[in-house]
């Protein structure tokens, strides 16, 4: 039944393929939001650096759970 999800076809691609695209997409926000802040330019809010951070470990675990289905299930 997962793996049935994570094999979802859009545009020509398994839907799991987007999970990781949009994981290094949220990972690589992260890490600049806080390296801005760092560095003191604060275009970006530090308040949204956790935000991020909350959104890049949900869209990562559900991937690895989309991937670990399709791998377990052949």
């Amino acid at each position: 039944m997962i793996s049935d999800i994570a094999m979802y076809v859009i545009l020509g691609r398994p839907l799991v393929m987007y999970g990781g695209i949009l994981s290094i997409i949220l990972l690589i926000s992260t890490a600049t939001v806080g390296y801005l802040n760092f560095r003191g330019k604060t275009a970006i809010p530090f308040k949204w650096h956790p935000r991020l951070a909350i959104a890049t470990i949900t869209v990562a675990l559900l991937h690895a759970i989309l991937g670990l289905s399709i791998s377990l299930n052949f």
